[in-house]
């Protein structure tokens, strides 16, 4: 008696399958079918190559570990009854790291189960043959990660990192709030997204896990995610909690204070991790500025960024339980917006497109002219991402500017109040 008592309640401890996990066992037809009632849009390969001009260099955005992303318009001319809109098209890359598991918790998360402000809206998806695709709203400013790191002839205002964290801060919130709460798992700056302006959106929930349920206090998974951003439990362990969402957010708001990556190589010692680097600094107001991204050129609140530093050096604690929550987070860092209203914007710089010099005309048309390639000689639209990454890389690597290394030759010196600082 006592032997089967302890067998059922063993049983009923056992974690429910996940609502993606349950999807997986579909077939093909019931899964067509489930999808079809959640009321995305099911995309054809033939829309979808329309929208993108034939998923041409021309439109191509980038590549991440889902596979390479396409921008294109839709309207009634492409899709009968679709409102015009310009789209994000990510195709999945059947060579790359993640697969249909991950496309399929994208379109259960963002298409079927969660949507707010500050998660980026799924339009539709393209589930045809072999080919795995999904279409979102298209984002016109790009990632943060690019306007931190890539972006030489622009610095973020103090006032757009705060409203970029805060707005962040909320979507992790919602996701950790939620009925069934969700562990984004690979929070970073390349996966924060904005709006025009500037409003922060997540994407990319391919990595994303139901939380724990009932008595259970964590979700045991192979570890996964991005190094610099995972927390160091979740790696020794692969014990996953909503926490480790909030030590993601405390690098990636110490990315905002400071300008710099989490883990950059190309820095000597100490100074390659971030973390390491920084948190000696966190909860010193009269340090701070020591470590302050010098692209600012001061032009921030000194009390509000000492109050942002104490938000990431606590969410950035080693032990968990002692990390806010991603709600406190939020209560934390929205007063600071008030406070950096009347700090002066310092030197933004914006570049207005223009017409195209005769070397990117060039550029162009061989872009063009790489799709047509790969549409004739039935090479996927993923392979021939892959294959314009690899020359763009080495033609980068052979002509840097420079203009960036004379940057890059600046902030390792520091601002002149750095450097009087330090003794230079």
């Amino acid at each position: 008696m006592r032997a089967s008592t302890r067998k059922g309640k063993k049983k009923s401890m056992r974690r429910a399958p996940s609502a993606t996990a349950r999807l997986r066992t579909l077939s093909f037809d019931d899964l067509s079918r489930t999808l079809a009632s959640s009321g995305m849009h099911a995309f054809t390969v033939a829309e979808l190559r329309a929208a993108t001009r034939n998923f041409s260099g021309s439109h191509f955005i980038g590549e991440g570990g889902f596979g390479p992303v396409y921008k294109g318009f839709l309207d009634d001319k492409v899709v009968p009854g679709m409102q015009p809109q310009h789209v994000a098209v990510k195709y999945l890359d059947a060579e790359g790291p993640q697969g249909h598991r991950e496309w399929l918790a994208e379109v259960v998360y963002l298409g079927m189960q969660l949507s707010h402000p500050h998660l980026v809206k799924l339009v539709g998806y393209c589930y045809q043959e072999h080919h795995r695709m999904l279409v979102y709203e298209y984002m016109a400013r790009g990632s943060l990660e690019h306007h931190l790191f890539k972006n030489l002839l622009a610095s973020l205002p103090w006032a757009t990192r705060l409203k970029i964290a805060v707005g962040a801060a909320k979507g992790l919130a919602f996701l950790h709030e939620a009925e069934t709460p969700v562990i984004y798992r690979d929070f970073k700056a390349s996966n924060i997204l904005l709006e025009s302006d500037y409003t922060a959106k997540l994407s990319d929930f391919g990595l994303a896990k139901e939380g724990p349920s009932g008595d259970d206090t964590h979700v045991s998974t192979r570890v996964m995610g991005t190094h610099g951003y995972a927390a160091p439990e979740y790696i020794l362990t692969g014990h996953l909690t909503a926490r480790s969402d909030v030590y993601s957010f405390g690098v990636v708001l110490l990315e905002l204070l400071t300008g710099r990556r989490s883990v950059d190589k190309r820095r000597r010692g100490r100074e390659q991790n971030l973390v390491d680097w920084a948190r000696p600094y966190l909860r010193r107001p009269d340090k701070l500025h020591r470590v302050m991204d010098p692209s600012l050129e001061g032009s921030y609140s000194a009390e509000a960024a000492a109050k942002a530093a104490t938000v990431a050096y606590n969410c950035l604690h080693s032990v968990p339980k002692n990390r806010p929550t991603m709600r406190e987070v939020v209560d934390s860092l929205e007063p600071l917006m008030r406070m950096s209203r009347d700090v002066p914007a310092g030197l933004f710089v914006y570049t207005a497109p223009s017409e195209p010099s005769p070397a990117a005309k060039v550029v162009a048309d061989k872009a063009a002219e790489d799709g047509e390639e790969a549409k004739d000689s039935g090479i996927s639209p993923a392979a021939a991402a892959r294959k314009k990454c690899q020359r763009s890389a080495v033609h980068t690597e052979s002509a840097a500017p420079k203009y960036a290394s004379s940057v890059a030759g600046k902030e390792s010196r520091g601002s002149p109040t750095q450097r009087r600082d330090r003794g230079a």
